[in-house]
């Protein structure tokens, strides 16, 4: 991480200074100063005003903004620029234009309009990286590379010839023979089998469905063709400054790419955050992609890269954060493991597609905001709590998470698109998180070992490291649990020959005969010895093979028939939700799993009121983030300690404000 140069957390944001008068800078500084800011982002979107033409470049405004952030005391995340390409570029390299599933070419005019496998693309991105990292490798004010920007965030998939020729190459390197190929993907099915790799395209637009196997290796090699263009920029940097880390930014409940595959190869794990912050939004819904973002950096701590201080400008209503709210969503991120918050942007844009994007200094111009007295109020916690920084958040609960899972099962052709990987993977994060049952991300390949409690919603697909990894955990004493729809189909997408649940047959000691997904207006219901529930989207037939059934369905020609089941295998146990019952429900049965087996809530609070855990040897941190409208009343359950932020000794019970946090340091 930043450790030996930033001393604790990093706080600051995107800096864009090209877009305003020198007579703002100095300014700009004293007002970041003010703020605490240690670290800040230049040069994301700044390509067409660095170079003219090819080979014809002008650093002048970038090497004097660099100087003078080294002059007071701030760092510089130092962007490559690549993320949009300048008007210049395409008269010349028309490969750099992206093509739609329609065949469309998309004109420039907003922003990362390119096509991810366009040679130009990469050559103009050589020449450009080398430049910049040539010249300010040794510059004081560096501290961590910044390559490109949200990778994907408006280009996701393109479909020209240049991607076709390159979407071949990968498949012949994946399957090695057409005859391979034509067998992972079953094209027996509609005369679709090829006896030419040239005839082998991408999915695009046609009559009705895809062939689903085409659909997910399309979908696998373009992740894989964007983090080739990651991979070009970062041999550069590494062969020119080998020393300083590097990343890119990665956003919340992003489909598109892998970013499993993708964090292997990132120093820095950090990511965009922008939860609406309109009444009634589950916190749950920011707080499971700062999760995420710890697993994806294997427990190791990861930095907010982006958040807005106030409203976006993107959204069809765009409401502001009131008063406290981005001070809670700041120490949420701190309290599941950031060790930096940083804002998009810090001076808000008077031109251009984002000038009604909030940002540090307002439209106002100045230091009486209401938003910048709060970006100062955080600023000064982070700073005065710097202690906390390096400390680690473990622990006992782990929920699997699998890109080639969502993909897969949400294209899949039947048998409901009601199914949404993500919905259900937040659906159990939800339970989990309004226990205050802390959770961690693991994936297929992932040592689960150390976990008490793993579970897998919507394991449609199952890879053999998955099940083999399952299998041991549960054998060895661990519990698990997965949903409805799962052990369907192996990696090639192709149904497992026994029937369902596939290879975790044996540890569920189950079979499932059939599924029936509802349409909106059905539902059943399921009752166990302690609580009913109505269920929504599924429902299956389930027939024990040495499980129990815990709940059972109450409806329809299920009545009767297992909905939850539950099996002791070797020392271990393993569950299985055949349906989608109703929150309440579900942070209920998790409760009793959890007391079941020893693993206990960090406390016990009012819905609403989020409690997290930081740790660093003896030391103990608690994050309590009342996201409520109204104060609420805690008990600490025998615990005391240092609160933070008020410096006031706390015990038994307490009471915390509207919309407000504590950090307790504990005795």
């Amino acid at each position: 991480m930043l450790k030996e140069t930033i001393n604790g957390f990093t706080y600051g944001g995107d800096y864009n200074p090209e877009q305003w008068e020198k007579t703002y800078w100095e300014d700009d500084m004293r007002l970041m100063k003010k703020a605490q800011v240690n670290l800040v982002s230049i040069g994301i979107f700044s390509w067409a005003r660095l170079q003219s033409k090819e080979g014809v470049y002008d650093f002048t405004w970038l090497d004097e903004i660099l100087d003078l952030c080294h002059e007071n005391g701030i760092f510089v995340d130092l962007a490559t620029a690549t993320a949009s390409v300048p008007p210049w570029a395409y008269k010349d390299h028309p490969d750099i234009f992206p093509v739609d599933k329609q065949g469309n070419r998309l004109w420039y005019g907003s922003r990362q309009t390119y096509c991810p496998n366009s040679p130009s693309y990469h050559n103009l991105t050589k020449e450009l990286v080398t430049t910049i990292v040539n010249r300010y490798k040794d510059h004081p004010a560096l501290v961590m590379w910044h390559i490109n920007n949200e990778y994907t965030c408006h280009v996701r998939e393109c479909f020209c010839d240049t991607c076709a020729a390159e979407f071949r190459v990968w498949l012949k390197e994946r399957y090695g023979t057409l005859d391979r190929l034509n067998g992972s993907w079953g094209t027996s099915f509609w005369s679709q089998w090829y006896h030419n790799w040239e005839d082998v395209m991408p999915p695009r637009q046609t009559t009705t469905q895809h062939n689903p196997g085409q659909v997910l290796d399309y979908q696998r090699f373009m992740s894989d063709s964007v983090l080739n263009c990651f991979m070009i920029e970062k041999k550069i940097i590494r062969e020119m400054s080998p020393d300083i880390p590097i990343t890119t930014n990665f956003m919340l409940d992003w489909k598109p790419l892998d970013y499993v595959k993708w964090a292997k190869e990132i120093d820095v794990i950090s990511w965009d955050s922008y939860p609406n912050p309109a009444t009634g939004v589950h916190p749950a819904k920011n707080a499971i992609d700062h999760d995420l973002m710890r697993g994806l950096a294997d427990g190791k701590p990861f930095i907010l890269m982006e958040q807005s201080p106030s409203q976006v400008n993107w959204r069809d209503i765009n409401t502001v954060k009131y008063p406290g709210l981005n001070r809670l969503y700041s120490l949420q991120s701190i309290g599941h493991g950031s060790e930096g918050v940083m804002y998009f942007q810090w001076r808000q844009s008077r031109r251009g597609a984002e000038k009604f994007h909030s940002a540090c200094i307002t439209h106002t111009g100045d230091e009486n905001s209401r938003v910048y007295k709060e970006v100062v109020e955080i600023g000064e916690e982070l700073k005065a709590h710097t202690d906390i920084s390096g400390s680690e958040v473990k622990n006992q609960v782990a929920i699997m998470y699998d890109y080639d899972n969502w993909w897969a099962v949400e294209y899949e052709p039947g048998p409901s698109c009601a199914v949404k990987y993500r919905d259900m993977i937040l659906d159990y994060y939800t339970a989990c998180y309004d226990a205050n049952i802390g959770v961690d991300f693991v994936f297929q390949d992932s040592d689960i070992s150390q976990y008490e409690l793993v579970i897998a919603p919507l394991s449609y697909m199952v890879k053999p490291s998955m099940a083999e990894s399952v299998k041991r955990f549960v054998a060895s004493g661990g519990v698990f649990i997965t949903s409805f729809f799962s052990g369907i189909v192996d990696e090639e997408d192709a149904v497992f020959e026994n029937g369902y649940p596939g290879p975790l047959a044996d540890i569920l000691g189950i079979s499932i005969e059939e599924f029936n997904p509802l349409e909106s207006h059905m539902f059943n219901g399921i009752t166990d010895a302690l609580q009913s529930s109505k269920v929504t989207m599924w429902t299956e037939l389930i027939r024990l093979k040495g499980a129990q059934a815990y709940a059972s369905f109450t409806e329809d020609y299920l009545e009767g028939e297992p909905a939850v089941t539950c099996y002791d295998y070797e020392k271990g146990q393993s569950w299985y939700v055949g349906t989608r019952p109703e929150p309440t429900y579900l942070r209920r049965f998790l409760e009793k799993v959890c007391y079941d087996h020893g693993i206990e809530p960090v406390l016990k609070t009012p819905l609403g009121v989020e409690v997290t855990k930081r740790v660093d040897g003896e030391n103990t941190w608690l994050f309590i983030l009342n996201f409520n409208r109204d104060e609420m009343s805690i008990d600490l359950c025998g615990l005391s300690g240092l609160e933070l932020l008020s410096g006031e000794e706390v015990s038994q019970k307490i009471s915390i404000r509207a919309v407000s946090p504590m950090i307790i340091k504990l005795s």
